[in-house]
């Protein structure tokens, strides 16, 4: 069972200029799926037919040469060929709407979160309790923790929905756990590719080198400073002539970051020598890789909801001084791959003050996140000690990293990841297609997006019915024939060429009322009946140039 992917190209690529964690997810899901896919034709929803290119051309860079077939605004109901629709995000509330004039139960939906801190990603998440989602829709949630935070929300949507609309049954998407992926085979390196990164960044056989990777943002993705305080400390047990070098490799966001990053560094850290690659830059991100003996990713920000370099390292063979901290506790187990270090938040009930500042602007995102990371603390001396125990020990360096090597394989390829999607999948269409039957159609499926001609049936002074009385202004059906066509090619009248009937069925029309007025549904008996609805309402449009005329 397969998907049409909701295709954009900036949410599958880490070639802009802001490298963030959906983008690497999204391009490393894309590669993973388009490899690992049982699927022999790729669906692909699309909002603008270029980027129909764009998936092609990563179909054929993986190797595959499968057919695509692109659904677009004007072809949406094809969806319910693929029956299931792969959304990047966890908002399919807004696509259930899109979904709802064509019956719900038409194609499955499956979204995923990623960062559900943010205003959007927390709305959409709410707005699941009141669109029209299904029990054969789901969001995938990429960890326990993050799991654990979408329920919180749901629960307190539908705790306020019950106290102001006394509302008691909801229908809700599955929350099935399913970890991201990534492809194993980008963090395969050579002895001569290790010993090349070291040498670029001046690492010797006496350097122990720690690697720090992901956006270089102290408020939004990990605050370094228990990092450089632990490495400052840890570095004095080593003996003499043994060194600590951090590579940091991401990017900052301006300046007055970067600043802040080399003057915390300079301060707490004075005996480390700190190398910054710029990891937007694929080569980067190699040496990265390569050169390092021991990964450390100490997230201490609600903004994360998985981390997806903890797996990346694993990948690279790499023992881990990570947080215990959301995603983390799921991938990371402790003593046998890496070692988690105990994290301190504040009991719930005294941070109202955050998410009002954030929710009436006063603060921006990125000042709710950063405010609400500095009440989050990662225990120092822990990773003092895991520091000290990973550059003192060689042997316990080899076996985390080759027992982390071969969780990767097992448990986080996409090889793996990619079969268990499509499980889920079909699990969705089996659930639809046994339970989609019973829904009861509704008169107005999406009530503020109603039929206009139903919504302001108040505002004219006749309706047009089947039974409306309908007569030529000419007498002559030739010389009706004659002007329609010549107003056809004002521009105020073929801008709405896209829904109008073509030039043989208003033919058809007017033929029709030739000899005597007519009732409307008369008129249109000589249109193929797949299109005698959309004609019928011309005859307004008709009326409305003076080629018709309504009979009293």
């Amino acid at each position: 069972m397969t998907a049409a992917i909701y295709f954009h190209p900036e949410a599958y690529s880490t070639g802009g200029p802001k490298l963030m964690g959906r983008n690497a997810a999204g391009e490393s899901f894309l590669r993973g799926f388009i490899a690992h896919s049982k699927t022999q034709e790729f669906w692909i929803q699309v909002e603008k037919s270029e980027y129909v290119n764009h998936f092609v051309k990563t179909v054929k860079s993986v190797g595959r040469s499968v057919p695509v077939m692109a659904v677009d605004k004007n072809s949406i109901a094809a969806l319910s060929k693929p029956g299931v629709v792969y959304y990047p995000g966890p908002g399919i509330g807004e696509h259930a709407w899109h979904r709802a004039m064509f019956g719900q139960g038409a194609w499955s939906l499956c979204g995923i979160t990623h960062t559900t801190s943010s205003a959007g990603a927390m709305d959409a998440i709410s707005d699941l309790l009141t669109a029209p989602v299904q029990s054969w829709d789901a969001v995938i949630c990429t960890s326990t923790a993050v799991k654990d935070n979408v329920q919180r929300l749901l629960q307190a949507q539908a705790d306020y929905l019950l106290h102001r609309f006394g509302a008691q049954w909801f229908v809700l998407p599955k929350l099935p756990v399913i970890p991201l992926g990534i492809n194993i085979q980008d963090f395969t390196f050579t002895d001569s590719q290790r010993a090349s990164a070291r040498s670029f960044i001046g690492a010797d056989i006496n350097t122990v080198v720690v690697l720090y990777t992901g956006r270089l943002s102290f408020h939004a993705k990990a605050h370094p400073l228990v990092m450089y305080q632990a490495l400052e400390k840890a570095a004095a047990a080593l003996p003499s002539g043994q060194r600590v070098i951090l590579v940091e490799c991401g990017w900052h966001a301006n300046e007055h970051i970067a600043n802040a990053y080399a003057d915390a560094a300079h301060l707490v850290c004075p005996n480390i020598r700190v190398v910054v690659l710029d990891g937007r830059k694929a080569e980067h991100r190699q040496i990265a890789w390569a050169c390092a003996d021991v990964f450390c990713s100490l997230s201490d920000n609600i903004q994360e909801t998985f981390g997806i370099v903890p797996i990346e390292a694993m990948a690279s063979g790499l023992p881990q001084v990570v947080s215990d901290w959301d995603g983390y506790k799921d991938t990371v187990r402790d003593g046998i791959d890496g070692i988690r270090i105990p994290t301190l938040m504040p009991q719930a009930g005294i941070g109202n003050d955050l998410a009002w500042r954030h929710a009436i602007q006063i603060d921006t995102y990125d000042m709710y996140c950063g405010h609400t990371c500095s009440f989050i603390a990662v225990d120092f001396e822990a990773a003092t000690n895991a520091f000290v125990r990973l550059f003192t020990s060689p042997d316990l360096r080899k076996r985390m990293g080759e027992s982390g090597r071969q969780r990767a394989c097992q448990m986080y390829d996409w090889s793996v990841i990619i079969p268990r999607y499509e499980t889920l999948w079909e699990e969705l269409s089996e659930v639809r297609k046994t339970h989609a039957q019973s829904l009861k159609a509704l008169s107005h499926p999406w009530p503020s997006r109603m039929d206009p001609f139903h919504a302001f049936a108040s505002y004219p002074t006749h309706a047009l019915t089947p039974q409306t009385l309908l007569g030529l202004v000419d007498a002559d059906v030739s010389k009706a024939v004659t002007r329609i066509n010549q107003y056809r090619k004002l521009a105020m009248v073929n801008f709405a060429n896209a829904v109008l009937p073509k030039d043989d069925e208003l033919e058809t029309v007017l033929m029709a009322a030739a000899s005597q007025p007519k009732p409307a549904s008369e008129l249109i008996q000589g249109i193929s009946k797949d299109r005698q609805v959309l004609v019928f309402r011309a005859l307004s449009w008709i009326v409305k140039l003076g080629i018709l005329r309504i009979i009293s």
